[in-house]
């Protein structure tokens, strides 16, 4: 009996440090939370570093501390703190391939909770995706509409397409999958660092 008590304890030990790792932006003092999936480091948050460019999803500062912030393509692809990097499309197929593959990848990846009409995942890996949705191309410096929070999470690639756009990780309300796909750079979407 002892023996078991001392496993379990154990056991719980291991469970929460792994749970608790974390990370700490030096340049505005932010923690975030890390997971290790397969063999590649992630933070589990979306990035939160607030620059000139960058949004809050749906315009309001709110929504910053729970959603990270939104970025064009050409200030994702800098953002990350020293050590961390955006990922490229290999990384989100490696991801995507650890989660359980296309058709499993999304549910196994997305939060428990915040997606619309029962879109939630299981979360089973603490990636913690949440829906901030994404801001279209605006004509002038106010930027462009915000649309999707609560329904799509986006995650910029730093994989360029042939014909000038650039990749991001989907995760959709509606679906299990997690795929690739591709829009303008001067849209914002959510950033994941990647070690």
């Amino acid at each position: 009996m002892h023996q078991t008590i001392l496993y379990i304890s154990i056991l719980l030990t291991v469970l929460l440090s792994a749970c608790s790792e974390s990370f700490t932006d030096p340049r505005d003092g932010q923690s975030y939370d890390i997971v290790k999936i397969g063999s590649q480091t992630w933070m589990a948050e979306n990035l939160n570093y607030e620059t000139e460019t960058s949004a809050c999803p749906e315009g309001d500062k709110r929504n910053c501390s729970k959603y990270g912030r939104l970025y064009t393509w050409e200030v994702a692809k800098r953002i990350c703190p020293d050590g961390w990097r955006l990922p490229d499309s290999a990384d989100f197929e490696q991801l995507i391939s650890a989660a359980g593959g296309a058709e499993a990848a999304g549910y196994a990846l997305k939060s428990t909770s915040g997606w619309f009409k029962k879109g939630n995942g299981s979360d089973d890996f603490s990636f913690y995706a949440l829906p901030a949705g994404y801001r279209l191309a605006g004509n002038d410096a106010t930027g462009g509409k915000f649309d999707g929070i609560g329904g799509y999470a986006h995650l910029w690639s730093a994989t360029e397409t042939p014909d000038g756009l650039a990749h991001y990780l989907l995760l959709d309300f509606s679906s299990k999958a997690a795929k690739i796909s591709a829009f303008g750079k001067d849209e914002s979407r959510s950033v994941r660092c990647v070690k």
